[in-house]
């Protein structure tokens, strides 16, 4: 695996005292699409602020494409494309001037700049907006633009903070399309998001933050089998549940049923079918569950994600 991408041991801490960053460390693969999935608070935004060069960190090093951004200075613009949460463009201005901006800002002049407008603009599917002012664009049309800015430069790594937070489906399914582009490309992504369904959909690993550490990271199908195994959820009527047949599984009551989580889901299927027959009850819901990005959360943390 080439990494594109590296954190070692990273901290970053702000004035009022609050430790943003503590102690973070991961790899990014080369053309990739890496997600950050944590809440709000988590260090999500400030990680990405540290890769992109718009803060300093205090102790750590990152490493992008093999050298330490600490010793790229000023070319380390040209070789990130930053989209932060917030929409940054001059809503008085149209599309194509905004880019023209946003593309001389990069170092990009003459036919190059232009041919690059138009490209990214075709990307994001706004080609047909772009003499319209994004003043009278929709947010997801807004966060579309937002991206096309830092695509113009052709940057190998793209870091897309929280894109699909308020915007309509189309948008977001087209900044999905847009992201998988960017992977046959070769470029890579790292995105950041508290939408599970988002990392489950798009990124090849990932980093599940909170309080500014990593508490778990790695392959999606790895990290679920690391932090929980499968489980059986059922409902009956009329039953007091399903405590007392199984002692070394963990049981919880769960919507109107219960939820069983053992080493063996399989073996777990077995004994409570087994038990249900003999019983005579009324069976309403039998059903055996793969673990989920939300219940490793959950797991990890005590709690659902706060938004």
């Amino acid at each position: 695996m080439k990494v594109a991408l590296q954190l070692d041991n990273v901290f970053k801490q702000y004035k009022a005292g609050k430790q943003a960053v503590n102690g973070v460390s991961f790899r990014v693969a080369e053309g990739s699409c890496f997600g950050l999935l944590g809440p709000n608070g988590a260090g999500k935004s400030t990680i990405m602020k540290l890769i992109a060069g718009i803060i300093p960190l205090d102790q750590g090093e990152i490493t992008l494409l093999e050298r330490p951004i600490a010793q790229m200075r000023g070319r380390l613009g040209q070789s990130v494309g930053y989209v932060p949460q917030e929409i940054t463009l001059y809503e008085s201005l149209n599309a194509w001037q905004n880019l023209h901006f946003f593309g001389k800002m990069y170092g990009l002049r003459g036919k190059h700049l232009q041919e690059r407008i138009a490209l990214v603009l075709e990307q994001v599917g706004l080609s047909e907006r772009a003499r319209d002012k994004v003043g009278s664009y929709s947010g997801g049309m807004k966060r579309r633009i937002n991206i096309a800015a830092a695509l113009l430069h052709e940057p190998k790594l793209v870091v897309l903070d929280e894109p699909t937070v308020g915007i309509d489906p189309q948008s977001r399914n087209h900044i999905f399309e847009l992201i998988r582009g960017m992977q046959k490309a070769g470029i890579t992504v790292l995105y950041s998001t508290h939408y599970m369904e988002e990392v489950e959909l798009l990124c090849d690993e990932l980093a599940i933050l909170d309080h500014g550490r990593v508490i778990a990271a790695g392959e999606l199908r790895e990290v679920l089998g690391q932090h929980m195994g499968s489980a059986v959820y059922v409902e009956v009527d009329n039953w007091q549940g399903p405590e007392q047949l199984f002692a070394n599984a963990k049981v919880r009551a769960e919507g109107n049923g219960w939820l069983i989580e053992g080493s063996s889901a399989l073996q777990i299927m077995h004994e409570l079918t087994g038990a249900l027959l003999q019983s005579g009850h009324q069976v309403r819901a039998l059903e055996l569950q793969q673990p989920t990005l939300e219940s490793v959360f959950i797991k990890l943390t005590g709690a659902a994600l706060r938004d």
